[in-house]
């Protein structure tokens, strides 16, 4: 299976660490989003929204968007099951999971969109006012995590799972490349991020590198 990737995307790194947790072997493609790959007429065909990552099995079907590639290897490799044992535990997850896309990932995204980087490349007219707002709302959240983290040792509970790829990936990117890092006195939050990091899955996720 190939799945198309650019070095530092958190997304697919969402991917690739799932898949490391499972010990699935994926072909990394370079997808260069700096030269627009993304948006040609031949990826087009494999993901109509132009976005990466892409799963392409290999009789050439493509599955976007990094949730549902997730979901698609859980069910090919159902151990270690990442998405939850019973309807309870599927569903806490799937909460878990939804509040960090919507509630944080959100967030991050309109700091990245109106931030530095995103002007240099010239793509669109940044708001300097919205990146205020997103980031205010990014820490805010984060002093959420660091109450929730003091009850339990991971996102969704007592054992790690798709929530914890989607924070950690989440938090992850905003502190390398939108310039906002948690606050280092949410000390819940720092120990569950140091623990997740030094997971064997995540550090042989991150020396993978696209062909």
């Amino acid at each position: 299976m190939k799945l198309y990737d650019y070095p530092g995307a958190p997304n697919p790194r969402r991917v690739k660490i799932f898949a490391a947790e499972k010990d699935i072997q994926l072909q990394l493609v370079m997808c260069d989003m700096r030269q627009r790959a993304h948006k040609t007429d031949e990826f087009l065909q494999k993901n109509p929204s132009g976005k990466i990552p892409v799963l392409e099995l290999d009789d050439g079907r493509c599955i976007p968007e990094s949730v549902a590639i997730c979901r698609y290897l859980e069910s090919i490799e159902p151990e270690p099951n990442l998405f939850g044992r019973d309807a309870f535990e599927q569903a806490s997850i799937e909460a878990r999971n939804r509040h960090i896309e919507h509630e944080f990932w959100r967030e991050v995204g309109i700091s990245w969109v109106h931030g530095p980087i995103v002007a240099q490349l010239g793509l669109v007219k940044t708001i300097p006012e919205a990146k205020a707002a997103s980031d205010k709302n990014v820490a805010n959240y984060y002093r959420r995590l660091d109450q929730e983290l003091s009850q339990s040792a991971f996102i969704a509970g007592a054992r790690f799972t798709i929530a914890d790829i989607t924070l950690l990936t989440g938090v992850d990117f905003a502190s390398t490349l939108v310039g906002i890092p948690p606050d280092p006195s949410h000390s819940n939050l720092a120990r569950w991020r140091a623990e997740v990091s030094d997971r064997p899955s995540v550090k042989s996720a991150d020396a993978l590198v696209p062909t």
